[in-house]
């Protein structure tokens, strides 16, 4: 390890660590624009001078400069910061004067900067030059004349996304950032260059004029369209979420966030269910809680009662409602809303046991049924880093648009049995092998048979555990360990043909088979489960309640409330407890802390942030019954839950980047 010396200060810094980083580990504050600790290094913006010695008798790019023993580095002196504001005057020359209506405005690294490090005045009086819009969709708004030419959205575009779709054109003065033949970033990652741009330049398009940073009050949640538990921020003024931003955490998102999960905000405050309806004569009317709690404690259902649970609600709800059906003496719950029915004794058969930041260290990768990019698109990027370090992927199901190298070997799921040399000598000779089944695998049986092939190749050994099960839903793992799971899956209870079922926002469950029931539905969005509803009890979204969520490798974390639900809709717990009462039976708590405590002596995991223990891998079967072709769940990767439906963003998302419609703006 190198010894430096900063400021007069000695320290030893890792091999192969930059001057920068070797400032920012003594302490020292370092501006930069184009650098980013994710990207690769650009050295372009030339903001990050610094002056070394031994070296020429000028500053340097302390970004790309490698940390070296002895070297001597001034953060301070007269030199660096003259240069400083040498360079960030060549950076304002040709910078529009937008802070007053530039929505990057109180969170932009070039104002913060130009206060910090910039000189009291311009020299320049010469004309600006101004750059013609871009179109990048419906998501990104473009002022390309504010761009400072950092390159961070080109270099994520192609590093992390894995998608050629942004680049540079022309050289010089004349230099543009466009996308390629100007086209909207149709991937799945695309919105993630609004929080990387240091300027104005690229801005969320939904979110534009729409509030100041210093008006919005911050909420730490977790993110619900997809079952990783990505870390976000819910900024919110009044009654309203205004935008979701991600918050980073290594261990699961690192710092980015997918479209659908930041742009499905707007979702939140339309076709909200906001009072109670009963269903008489045929038709939905508005009613007061009173009738129709009244309506429910009628039925008198007895233990003749199931829950199936959405896959937006958090583990209270799922409590809670197992508490009310389990004092009505029935243990009919399920959450799997399509019909899987994979077997659930062993929690470890059915988690992410690589873990999420795990698997970028795979070296051989089988994926069986996942369509990776729409249902988890977050763990797309870490495959990719596990392409980039060598790791040879192979794919069972249809070809999908991958970002990283991989084999297609087959769209039946019996290829599992039937697998071609290759993948048997990349597995043998592999050191970290893992495979991950999908929804459509395990629809198709590929669980028992994925164990048998982590058998087959020793993918439990010491040290790691290459046996994945990726879901598609923020509340399955949390439900399963919850109990949410019958022997046959929705099956069973359709076969017990209960009087009553309670719909825990399980908006994609196919309502016509419990016609001969009473559908009492519990949820927040006027969605496909409310049109099947006889009574409808209107509930909190994710962001206005605290929750427990687990994600797929079992990580249990917290989300806190940000603002309170529309109109006359209550917390799904309170609704739960009305219910109770309703029916005559008592659950065993009145309030929220007594219903955690409850929750947690029952399953102690899930009072402990992090990964929960699931134990062992279970042995695989002796049979196992693999076959048939591999369709995958999502058709639309904007449209995937009803908060997603109800948001205009998400379904011009929709339109124009799945569907090819075209959207004409107002001045066309």
């Amino acid at each position: 390890m190198p010894k430096v010396k900063v400021d007069g200060v000695e320290l030893e810094v890792p091999a192969g660590a930059t001057v920068l980083q070797a400032c920012e580990l003594a302490g020292k504050e370092i501006p930069r624009f184009c650098y980013h600790e994710r990207l690769s290094i650009a050295g372009n913006c030339r903001m990050c001078l610094v002056e070394v010695k031994p070296g020429p008798p000028k500053p340097q790019a302390s970004c790309a400069l490698p940390a070296s023993e002895g070297q001597e580095i001034r953060t301070d002196s007269e030199m660096v910061k003259k240069a400083r504001e040498g360079v960030m005057e060549f950076l304002l020359i040709n910078h529009p004067l937008d802070c007053p209506i530039c929505d990057q405005g109180g969170e932009c690294d070039l104002q913060d900067q130009s206060v910090a490090y910039g000189r009291g005045g311009s020299r320049y009086h010469e004309h600006k030059r101004a750059v013609t819009e871009k179109y990048m969709g419906p998501l990104i708004k473009t002022t390309m004349t504010r761009c400072i030419h950092c390159t961070r959205c080109v270099r994520f575009s192609e590093e992390i996304a894995g998608v050629d779709e942004i680049g540079a054109l022309y050289r010089g003065e004349t230099m543009q950032i466009s996308t390629y033949l100007e086209k909207a970033a149709r991937h799945e990652l695309s919105a993630n260059v609004i929080d990387l741009c240091p300027v104005g330049a690229l801005t969320s398009k939904p979110y534009a004029f729409e509030a100041r940073p210093w008006e919005l009050k911050k909420t730490l949640s977790i993110d619900v369209s997809d079952a990783l538990g990505s870390n976000i921020r819910l900024d919110s003024r009044g009654r309203e979420v205004l935008r979701i931003l991600p918050r980073m955490n290594d261990d699961v998102n690192e710092e980015w966030l997918s479209d659908r999960a930041r742009f499905m905000v707007d979702g939140l405050t339309r076709r909200r269910l906001d009072k109670p309806w009963l269903r008489r004569d045929g038709k939905l009317v508005a009613a007061s809680w009173a009738e129709a709690l009244a309506a429910v404690g009628s039925i008198n259902p007895g233990a003749s009662v199931a829950v199936v649970a959405g896959d937006l609600v958090d583990c209270e709800t799922m409590f809670a409602a197992k508490a009310l059906a389990g004092a009505l003496g029935s243990t009919l719950l399920e959450g799997r809303q399509t019909g899987m029915a994979y077997a659930t004794s062993n929690l470890a058969a059915v988690a992410f046991n690589s873990t999420l930041a795990g698997i970028e260290n795979a070296d051989a990768i089988l994926i069986v049924g996942s369509q990776i990019r729409d249902e988890a698109p977050l763990l797309n990027v870490r495959l990719r880093k596990a392409a980039k370090r060598g790791a040879k992927v192979f794919i069972i199901g249809p070809a999908w648009e991958t970002t990283f190298p991989a084999t297609f070997i087959g769209e039946d799921a019996e290829t599992l049995f039937n697998l071609p040399a290759d993948l048997v000598d990349a597995f043998g000779a592999a050191a970290k092998p893992a495979i991950i089944i999908g929804g459509a695998g395990l629809a198709k049986g590929a669980l028992e048979a994925g164990l048998g092939f982590a058998e087959r190749f020793n993918l439990v050994r010491e040290g790691w555990n290459g046996f994945n099960v990726v879901h598609m839903a923020a509340s399955r793992m949390g439900g399963l360990m919850l109990g949410y799971a019958q022997p046959g899956g929705l099956a069973d209870l359709v076969a017990a043909k209960p009087k009553m079922v309670i719909s825990l926002g399980a908006d994609e469950v196919d309502w016509t088979k419990f016609a001969g029931s009473m559908i009492v539905h519990i949820g927040h969005h006027g969605d496909k489960a409310a049109h099947a509803a006889d009574v409808i009890l209107p509930a909190a979204a994710f962001s206005e309640k605290d929750g427990t969520y687990v994600n797929t490798e079992g990580r249990v974390q917290f989300a806190e409330k940000a603002v309170f639900a529309p109109g006359e809709a209550r917390e799904d717990w309170t609704i739960l407890r009305a219910l109770a009462d309703a029916l005559g039976v008592r659950v065993g708590f009145d309030d929220f802390d007594g219903l955690r405590a409850a929750m947690i002596a029952q399953v102690p995991a899930l009072g402990v942030e992090g990964l929960a223990d699931y134990g062992a891998l279970p042995a695989a079967p002796a049979t196992a019954d693999c076959r048939g072709t591999i369709a995958y769940p999502i058709a639309d990767r904007y449209l995937t839950n009803a908060i997603g439906r109800a948001s205009p963003t998400l379904q011009r998302c929709s339109a124009e980047l799945v569907h090819g419609e075209l959207h004409a703006e107002a001045a066309e």
